[in-house]
């Protein structure tokens, strides 16, 4: 359900003139010439240049006050007293050149977890998350647009009872290439499954797909919007066997199943009702049994004793749903797959007692699931963005986090979007599971927040012209950077191989680099395309065994006519020569399809 993340949010006006300031990638391209050539076009490293720090003692109060008892503060002091909803501090950054910039809030939260709202220029940024410190501590809030000339900053109530001793503001350095291989963490996984993550991964940080929950705000899209979303949201619900045996029918396997025959991308959500201990009384019915206050399922107990019928009853409900995925494994559905989602908030059973029982329960749900079940369609998806209870890179194909920021704030939500990056260590894709005021598909561009999909919840959320009003929705689904049902192509068929750099040395500023393709499907391959993300200031001097090509920020390379068909198993290689640096030593992530996949 709903989970308030640290969101980013600028206006739209303001993305269009910095999107010139930041630049774009060269396109790299295939030149003869000696290596000694690549020596001539030098390109430096970034530097990530010192923050200015703002102290908020200085800014414009609005019900607070300066304080400096607690010791650890910078400047002559903190500002407290957030404890109204119109409370804030508000600094000014003068004389800004514009362009993109880290920002991070230096506090103290003595009285526990908090989130803080945040305003650039007045407009909404969402919130940023303060956890729990009694010393002066510094909080990621996610990039800021800034406007040439002056800009302010507003950190505005929210939650309350914090303190806020200043504002940072870094320069953006360029992000490196990303090293997402789109190779499943099963080496089993189904063919179909395989081509969803090499089409996802072939996309990602150039297009963002549309996706909404419930098939009842799908058919709201289509006849409002005039467009349907690419991907499906649903939800395992109604399986859970402590509603089954209350009278809960569900037909969401159905909907799937339908779904795909339309070409869609399904996408399950499992609210698990807890497997026994449902208080069901006013407040805390037993269809509320998800919620960790409508239970007293203990989950740390349960996995401490696997003889336990607490234990035994996990692994039926693990079960029963597994029969349900078992349907749309056998039809060739590969699904997106996110139990436990949200499980760092708490409000959850599964998350109630900390990260260690959560990740001990994903594994076990992973190892049934796929060596019991062989359910080999799916592609895991987890939901929690604190790095402590991330369950680990052998059992998570894909990282995610839900948002719900302020009604009709469409920020890109990068300050989360970049812990996930960091949580996945950049070889993991990121996506947007929920949302509830869509991002501003141009504002992802411009702070370079390369969801892979979202999935806007269902109900209000689309339709009460607030938190997405007829407007936004008519521009996001009509964006050049959103896909749309219509636009996803047969995803299934997408690959059938693999393709892997590896940098066979490394001279001055240029360098050899090789790459590896390989037919991982079943069937011969009759030509193989390669593609790979053109890292800035590299440029491609030499090619041999390929064909190249780019295409904005992207190098292809297609095979050449005799070594496109490579049976199964299979492999070839090609190299090229490029000059420039290479971020941090790293050739960028490729990812392969068969050639027209």
């Amino acid at each position: 359900m709903q989970l308030r993340t640290a969101v980013r949010g600028f206006t739209a006006a303001a993305a269009a003139g910095v999107l010139a300031l930041l630049g774009t990638p060269p396109t790299a391209g295939a030149a003869p010439g000696p290596a000694a050539q690549a020596a001539a076009d030098e390109a430096a490293p970034p530097v990530r240049q010192a923050p200015e720090v703002y102290e908020a003692e200085d800014g414009e109060l609005q019900g607070v006050t300066v304080a400096s008892t607690a010791p650890g503060f910078s400047g002559t002091g903190y500002v407290e007293g957030f404890d109204e909803a119109d409370d804030q501090v508000t600094v000014t950054i003068p004389d800004s050149p514009g362009g993109l910039y880290e920002l991070t809030v230096h506090y103290r939260g003595p009285y526990g977890r908090k989130n803080a709202i945040l305003r650039l220029n007045g407009e909404g940024m969402g919130e940023v998350t303060l956890p729990e410190t009694t010393a002066f501590s510094t909080a990621p809030a996610g990039k800021v647009l800034l406007e040439p000339g002056d800009n302010t900053l507003s950190v505005v109530n929210g939650w309350g009872w914090y303190e806020i001793d200043a504002l940072a503001l870094t320069p953006v350095p360029p992000r490196p290439p990303h090293q997402v291989t789109g190779e499943p963490v099963n080496p089993h996984a189904t063919p179909e499954a395989r081509g969803l993550l090499r089409y996802l991964t072939d996309g990602y940080g150039r297009r963002i797909l549309s996706g909404q929950q419930d098939m009842s705000g799908i058919t709201w899209l289509e006849e409002n919007i005039g467009r349907t979303p690419a991907v499906a949201g649903l939800d395992m619900m109604d399986y859970s066997p402590s509603r089954v045996e209350r009278g809960t029918s569900s037909q969401e396997v159905e909907n799937a199943l339908a779904w795909d025959e339309r070409g869609g991308i399904t996408t399950f959500v499992w609210h698990w009702n807890a497997p026994a201990g449902l208080i069901d009384e006013p407040g805390r019915e037993w269809w509320r049994g998800f919620y960790t206050d409508a239970t007293t399922f203990d989950l740390a107990a349960a996995l401490a004793d696997p003889a336990s019928e607490e234990y035994a009853l996990l692994l039926r409900d693990i079960d029963a749903i597994a029969a349900e995925l078992t349907r749309l494994r056998d039809a060739g559905v590969p699904v997106l797959w996110r139990p436990l989602h949200e499980a760092e908030g708490g409000w959850f059973w599964w998350g109630a007692k900390g990260p260690e029982p959560a990740k001990e329960l994903w594994r076990l749900m992973h190892q049934r699931m796929t060596e019991v079940h062989e359910l080999h369609n799916l592609l895991w998806v987890w939901n929690s963005v604190d790095p402590a209870w991330y369950p680990g890179d052998d059992v998570v194909d894909i990282v995610s986090a839900d948002s719900y920021p302020p009604a009709g704030d469409h920020g890109p939500v990068s300050g989360t979007y970049d812990r996930l990056v960091e949580l996945g260590r950049d070889a993991k894709l990121v996506a947007l599971t929920e949302v509830g005021s869509i991002p501003d598909p141009d504002l992802l561009e411009a702070y370079r927040a390369d969801w892979a999909w979202f999935v806007t919840w269902s109900g209000d959320f689309l339709t009460d012209g607030v938190s997405n009003p007829r407007a936004h929705l008519e521009h996001v689904y009509h964006h050049p950077r959103v896909v749309t049902l219509d636009e996803l192509g047969d995803f299934k068929e997408h690959g059938g191989c693999t393709a892997t750099h590896r940098i066979v040395t490394k001279w001055g500023t240029g360098h050899h680099v090789e790459v590896t393709v390989r037919n991982t499907g079943d069937a011969p391959l009759t030509g193989w395309e390669v593609s790979w993300p053109a890292p800035a200031g590299e440029t491609v001097r030499h090619v041999w065994n390929a064909r190249l090509t780019t295409a904005g920020d992207r190098v292809r390379a297609t095979a050449q006519d005799w070594n496109g068909d490579l049976p199964p198993g299979g492999g070839t290689t090609f190299g090229y020569l490029g000059g420039g640096t290479l971020p941090d030593g790293l050739a960028p992530a490729p990812s392969c399809a068969a050639a027209g996949g």
